[in-house]
């Protein structure tokens, strides 16, 4: 929301990240995962049945912006070295949301119910990764400071389709002065699988967002005077096309519920 004043700053609390993923593990913590684990990548999830795999990884390949694709599982298997041998992908997400025939069904803790063995995982970049960039460059992340999710909005614009998926970017909101949106410009486009640059800043309307004190996803975060909105991919955006395209099941991370790899941010930046 567009006020004058500012809060105090919010610092989310800090966990070993293998305490926060045992914590998570046991369904102790499911709130946002925006601030934690500073330095590892996090990760959206996109979990079909292995007949709509292929469909879903060329959409990933012609959206990598939207969908910048970390790695896929075996079918039936939740697990993949390539983040980390200890995660379970079924159960180390705060939160999953379960959709039929593009519908959103219901929320769970962990997938202990859901889980079949044709289920093929998709892990994808984050941009919470890229805010400890931010962070660490000096910039305020507003969401982290006010102790919030992410604003996440439903756009206009058309992702690339690929077989039976098609829809519209989702993305997410942060603001910044004229100033620091520049930089932060700079910092995000070193992370190309962390949804890299922003699509947009300035004007929501441009965009197709009606409202921006009126998120679709996510928590409204407060936007000073003199400072833009600046808008990146979102990693909500399969869930959006899986409502279009109506797969017979998709589970997904909740928006803001992340999966928190074992990978590095910086090893996956480019200079």
């Amino acid at each position: 929301m567009l006020v004058s004043g500012r809060k105090e700053p919010f610092v989310p609390q800090a966990l070993p990240l293998a305490e926060l993923r045992q914590k998570i593990g046991v369904n102790a913590y499911t709130g946002s995962t925006s601030g934690l684990a500073p330095g590892y990548l996090q990760a959206n999830l996109v979990i079909l049945p292995a007949d709509w795999a292929n469909d879903f990884l060329l959409f990933c390949q012609r959206n990598p912006v939207a969908c910048p694709l970390i790695g896929v599982t075996e079918p039936g298997c939740p697990f993949l070295n390539d983040i980390g041998a200890d995660i379970d992908i079924s159960r180390h997400a705060p939160e999953y949301h379960v959709f039929y025939n593009g519908q959103f069904d219901t929320s769970v803790a962990d997938l202990s119910e859901h889980w079949r063995d044709d289920l093929v995982a998709f892990v994808l970049g984050c941009s919470f990764s890229f805010e400890d960039a931010l962070v660490q460059s000096g910039l305020t992340v507003r969401n982290i400071e006010q102790g919030r999710n992410v604003s996440m909005y439903d756009t206009q614009i058309a992702c690339q389709p690929a077989g039976r998926f098609s829809g519209n970017l989702v993305v997410s909101m942060r603001p910044f002065t004229s100033q620091d949106a520049i930089r932060a410009i700079q910092i995000t486009s070193r992370y190309p699988k962390a949804h890299g640059a922003p699509v947009h800043f300035g004007t929501p309307a441009a965009i197709g967002i009606s409202d921006i004190n009126t998120p679709n996803y996510g928590d409204a975060v407060d936007i000073f005077d003199g400072e833009v909105p600046v808008f990146w991919a979102c990693g909500v955006t399969p869930q959006n096309v899986i409502r279009h395209s109506k797969p017979p099941i998709c589970i997904t991370h909740a928006p803001g519920k992340m999966l928190i790899t074992n990978l590095l941010n910086n090893a996956l930046s480019v200079l």
